[in-house]
C-alpha cells in the first residue's frame, strides 16, 4: 500500500520518508525501534545521585533562559516535587520556554544532585507520567520528530492489513508465538517488558527464518546444479603467475589451488575467500579470472562502491596488459554513450573481464558466455543481487570476497552453502601497525607524530564518527575536526574532508588529490573503511573510537599499513579503554573478530548495519544466536516438504535463485 493513503502523510513527508528507506505501509510498520525509553517515576529523596531517574513535578517560577555562546543556552526554572523545591535546568530546550507555565504539571528525566539542589534534565514531557511508561526511539532525520513518526506508524497498524506471516503454522504452535498482527502492535507500543520480549523473540525468529530459509534453499539447490568444466593451458597460467610482480604467500598459493580444482570440477564452484585487510584476496581472483579467459569463459567482478571498482580496474588491467585480455569497468557515473559501448562489446564477447559496481546486474548488460562470477565484499550486497548477476550466465562459477573475518561458529552458519578459502598470511614485506589508545588530552603527541609522518612524505587519515556537530553526545565531526587542524597545522598542510553526504564527482575530486599525494591528511567518516588503497598513507587517527566495533575498528587500520613501511594507527577515547586495547595486542582479524564477538554491543560485527541480507531490521547476530540456530534447524526440516509449499514461500524463495 502507499504512503499516502496513510493518515497525516504527504508529499514532503514521504519524502523524509524515502531517507530513510521507507517506502511502502510495509516498509514503515517494519521500522522497528532501536531502543525504548523507560519512564517510572520515583521519589526523589530514594534517588541515587550517579543515574537517569524520572520524577514528577509541579513547575513553581517562570522559567528564565541564559544564552551561553552559540548553539549553546540553558533554560531554569524552580519546581516542586514531593516535599522538595529543587532547581531544574537543562539545557539546548529554549523553545519549551512557552509550554512551561507556573503551576503546571509535567514529568523530569535526569540526575539530581542533592548537594546544590539541582536537577539536571536531559527530557522534559509537558504531562504527568503517573505509572510505568515504555517509550519507542526510532532513528530519525532532520523534519521528522519521534513522537510523528510514531503516530505515523500507528496510522498504519490502525488500518485493517493482513500481514504477511513466514513462520509456518506448525512452528508458531510449536513455540507459542504472538500473532504477526499483535506482535507489530507491541513492538511499537509496548505495554509491560515481558509482552516485548515475546513480540522481539517472534519478530527476531521470523527475520532468522526466512534467512536461513534461503540459505538452505541455496545450498540444497547448488549441491544438485552441475557447473562448467573449465579446460585450459596450465603451462600459460603457470606463466602467468610466475610473472606476477610478487611471490604469492602460501595461503593465497592454497586459495588458488582450491579456486583451480573448482574451475576444473563439474561441480558449481560456490566459495568465499576470507582473508583480513591487505591479505591479497584480489590476486586470487585475477589468477582464477585468468584460468577462466583461457578457458574461453568471461568474468564479472562486482564491488560495492566506485572507488573500489576504479581500482580492480586499473590494478588488474595492468596485470594482464601483457596477455591480451580484454578488461574494461562498468559503473554509474560513466556517461549513457559510454556505457552503452561496453555493453555492445560485452555481448559480442569483445569484452573478457568487466569490472563494476551494482550497475553489472541491469537488465540490459547481457554477456556472452558468463563463466565466472566474484563479488567483492560480498557481505554487501544481498542475496538476490547475487543471484541476478549469477543468472547472467549458465551456470557460473561463483567467488565470493570479503575483508571481513568472522568467528568460525558463526560463519558455519550464515555461509553454511559456501566452500571457504581462508587467507591469514600478509603479502611478503608488510609489517604488523602499531596501534596505541590515546585519552583526549594526550593530543599533542598525536599531532606531532602526523607531523614527522608528513615531513617525511606520507599521508595522514583521521576518522570520525559523525558529519555534523551533534553536542548532546559529544562526538567529533568531520567539520569541526577540519577547523582543528588547520589550526593546529597553521593553515600550512594540505586537508580534506569526505563523507557519505559530498557528491559523488565531489567524492572523486577528493579522492584523486590524495591519491595524487596532494592532500596530506584525508579527514572522513567510515566510507573510507572500504575501496580506499593509497599506498603512501601511513598513519591513521580514529576519534571516539569507543563508538565503533573491534571488526570496524580493524578495517579502518586496513588503510594503511598497505606497504613495507612502518604504519601507524591510533585510537582516541576518553572511555572503553580495555575493548580497544584488543587492537594495541593483535593485527590478526581472525582473533579480533572472535573478541569483537563476545565483547561487542548490538550492531558492530560488521560496523554498522549493512545493506543486503545482512541488515536484520530487529534480529541482532551476537545476541540473538541462538534464535538464529533454531530457525536453521527449522528451515532445513521445512525445506523437507518442498513439493508442498504455499505460493509465498515459491515466491520468497524464487527471489533469490530468479528459478520458474
Amino acid at each position: 500500500m502507499d504512503l499516502n493513503n496513510i493518515k497525516g502523510i504527504g508529499n514532503k513527508t514521504i519524502e523524509l520518508l524515502n531517507k530513510l528507506n521507507i517506502y511502502t505501509t510495509d516498509d514503515l510498520i517494519n521500522y522497528y525501534p532501536y531502543r525504548y525509553n523507560v519512564y517510572k517515576p520515583v521519589d526523589l529523596n530514594l534517588c541515587n545521585e550517579t543515574l537517569n531517574v524520572t520524577i514528577n513535578a509541579t513547575i513553581e517560577s517562570t522559567p528564565k533562559i541564559f544564552y551561553l555562546k552559540k548553539n549553546l543556552n540553558r533554560l531554569s526554572f524552580k519546581a516542586l516535587t514531593t516535599n522538595l523545591l529543587i532547581n531544574v535546568v537543562i539545557f539546548n530546550r529554549a523553545f519549551m520556554y512557552r509550554n512551561l507555565d507556573v503551576g503546571k504539571d509535567i514529568t523530569l528525566v535526569g540526575k539530581y544532585n542533592k548537594q546544590k539542589n539541582t536537577f539536571v534534565a536531559s527530557e522534559i514531557k509537558l504531562s504527568c507520567i503517573t505509572e510505568t511508561k515504555i517509550e519507542a526511539v526510532y532513528h530519525i532525520i532532520k523534519g521528522l520528530k519521534n513522537n510523528v513518526l510514531s503516530s505515523y506508524i500507528n496510522n498504519a497498524l490502525s488500518l485493517e492489513t493482513k500481514y504477511l506471516d513466514y513462520i509456518p503454522e506448525y512452528y508458531l504452535r510449536k513455540y507459542n508465538f504472538l500473532t504477526k498482527k499483535s506482535s507489530l502492535e507491541i513492538i511499537h507500543n509496548p505495554k509491560d517488558v515481558d509482552s516485548l520480549k515475546q513480540a522481539k523473540i517472534r519478530l527476531k525468529y521470523e527475520e532468522f527464518f526466512i534467512f536461513m530459509l534461503k540459505i538452505n534453499y541455496l545450498k540444497n539447490r547448488n549441491n544438485k546444479i552441475l557447473g562448467i568444466r573449465k579446460e585450459y593451458d596450465e603451462a600459460s597460467l603457470h606463466e602467468f603467475i610466475n610473472n606476477l610482480p610478487f611471490q604469492l604467500t602460501i595461503d593465497q598459493n592454497n586459495a588458488v589451488s582450491e579456486c583451480l580444482l573448482d574451475l576444473r570440477s563439474n561441480k558449481k564452484m560456490n566459495r568465499l575467500v576470507q582473508g583480513d585487510v591487505g591479505s591479497g584476496k584480489t590476486i586470487v581472483a585475477t589468477i582464477s579470472m585468468y584460468a577462466n579467459y583461457l578457458s574461453g569463459y568471461q568474468s564479472a567482478f562486482m564491488v560495492p562502491t566506485e572507488i573500489l571498482a576504479k581500482q580492480h580496474y586499473e590494478s588488474i588491467k595492468k596485470l594482464m596488459e601483457n596477455y591480451k585480455v580484454n578488461v574494461d569497468i562498468l559503473i554509474g557515473s560513466q556517461k549513457k554513450s559510454e556505457q552503452n559501448n561496453i555493453k555492445r562489446r560485452l555481448e559480442n564477447g569483445e569484452i573478457d573481464i568487466l569490472i563494476g559496481t551494482h550497475a553489472l546486474i541491469s537488465e540490459d548488460v547481457i554477456f556472452k558466455n558468463l563463466g565466472l562470477v566474484i563479488t567483492d565484499e560480498q557481505h554487501r550486497f544481498g542475496v538476490n543481487q547475487r543471484g541476478t548477476l549469477q543468472n547472467k550466465g549458465i551456470s557460473p562459477d561463483i567467488i565470493y570476497m570479503s575483508a571481513t573475518p568472522i568467528p568460525r561458529t558463526y560463519a558455519l552458519t550464515i555461509y553454511q552453502d559456501m566452500d571457504t578459502s581462508i587467507i591469514k598470511t600478509k603479502p611478503n614485506g608488510r609489517k604488523d601497525i602499531a596501534t596505541y589508545v590515546k585519552k583526549e588530552n594526550e593530543l599533542k603527541s598525536v599531532l606531532l607524530s602526523i607531523l614527522d609522518e608528513i615531513k617525511k612524505g606520507h599521508q595522514v587519515y583521521v576518522v570520525a564518527p559523525s558529519i555534523l556537530e551533534d553536542e548532546t553526545r559529544n562526538l567529533h565531526d568531520v567539520n569541526n575536526l577540519k577547523i582543528s587542524f588547520d589550526k593546529a597545522f597553521n593553515n600550512k598542510v594540505k586537508i580534506d574532508v569526505l563523507h557519505g553526504k559530498i557528491k559523488a564527482h565531489e567524492k572523486e575530486e577528493i579522492m584523486k588529490r590524495f591519491l595524487s599525494g596532494d592532500t596530506k591528511i584525508l579527514i572522513a567518516t567510515t566510507v573510507i573503511e572500504v575501496g580506499v588503497d593509497v599506498k603512501n598513507a601511513t598513519t591513521i587517527v580514529i576519534f571516539n573510537a569507543e563508538m565503533f566495533g573491534l571488526a570496524t575498528l580493524h578495517q579502518l587500520r586496513g588503510r594503511v599499513g598497505r606497504n613495507d613501511l612502518q604504519s601507524y594507527c591510533y585510537l582516541i577515547s576518553d572511555s572503553d579503554a580495555d575493548r580497544l586495547k584488543v587492537l594495541e595486542k593483535s593485527n590478526d582479524g581472525f582473533y579480533i573478530s572472535e573478541q569483537d564477538f563476545l565483547m561487542r554491543r548490538e550492531g558492530d560485527l560488521f560496523g554498522t548495519r549493512q545493506s543486503g541480507d545482512m541488515a536484520f531490521k530487529i534480529a541482532d547476530l551476537k545476541n540473538d544466536f541462538k534464535i538464529l540456530l533454531q530457525a536453521k534447524s527449522d528451515s532445513a526440516e521445512f525445506l523437507n516438504n518442498i513439493d508442498n509449499l504455499e505460493e509465498k514461500y515459491i515466491k520468497l524463495l524464487e527471489s533469490v535463485t530468479n528459478v520458474d
